[in-house]
């Protein structure tokens, strides 16, 4: 399955705080050292446009492969925004555990239809920075395949999901479909 993922470049966008060393994206880096990471210059304070930008930028300097991007709570909002924007070269999106823009002000920003690429959204029932019932509303709005987590907080290093198997296997599935050219919703 892993081969699949070389056909792909893969960015992974983070949210507050940089994913620390035992959230699931630092160790997927480790797992797969060709993952890139989206660097932001303050990690502290969310800036929509500003993170959106950085996308932006990391994800147009090599479009030498059709990419993927794995996103998770503020940086699933940046990189919607980006991809809003201009999609070029995204093959498709993962968005873990979204954080809830009406938190961040910042709905208003945020596309209100179909994402321009194939995408699936993983919520959790207790994540504190969205509730489900958000989290599939915005899954809808974007045409987002929307897979239920089940109880697994905001799906981060404190959930005890180590490098977190069942995620790897929503981003294979993403590749295999993009690779394809299609993702059902």
């Amino acid at each position: 399955m892993a081969s699949v993922l070389a056909e792909f470049r893969v960015l992974i966008a983070p949210g507050l705080h940089n994913s620390g060393p035992d959230h699931w994206q630092s160790r997927w880096q480790r797992l797969f050292p060709a993952f890139e990471r989206v660097q932001q210059d303050d990690w502290e304070m969310p800036d929509l446009a500003r993170w959106s930008d950085r996308v932006d930028d990391v994800r147009r300097r090599d479009r030498h492969k059709p990419t993927l991007i794995v996103a998770h709570s503020f940086g699933a909002l940046a990189s919607v925004h980006s991809l809003a924007g201009d999609a070029h070269g995204v093959a498709g999106v993962l968005l873990v555990a979204p954080a809830d823009p009406d938190k961040f002000r910042v709905a208003a920003l945020l596309p209100q239809q179909a994402l321009p690429v194939p995408s699936i959204m993983v919520g959790s029932t207790n994540d504190p920075w969205m509730a489900a019932p958000r989290a599939q509303l915005w899954a809808q709005r974007w045409h987002s395949r929307f897979i239920n987590g089940g109880p697994l907080g905001h799906i981060n290093a404190e959930s005890g999901l180590g490098d977190w198997p069942e995620g790897l296997e929503t981003l294979y599935f993403l590749a295999e479909q993009a690779h394809n050219g299609a993702l059902s919703t």
